[in-house]
């Protein structure tokens, strides 16, 4: 499933919360990985969201169906 930007804005934020927070990390990182995304949460959130490592689910709303009743003749 691709997402939309705005669920990987979404997605991206929240985990980034979640690290600055103190939340362990969904990867295993060295010590110069780490150096090389600055230690930003927002980048080990991208890092995490491309390498599949993040458990969560998106629930996308279904189109909403609208049934007329039929018109009667006059």
């Amino acid at each position: 499933m691709k997402l939309t930007k705005y669920e990987r804005a979404r997605l991206i934020g929240a985990r980034a919360l979640q690290i600055s927070m103190g939340a362990p990390l969904l990867l295993k990182l060295s010590k110069q990985e780490m150096e090389k995304l600055h230690y930003r949460p927002v980048s080990i959130a991208k890092l995490e969201l491309e390498r599949d490592a993040l458990p969560i689910t998106i629930k996308r709303p279904l189109p909403f169906k609208v049934e007329q009743e039929p018109q009667k003749a006059a």
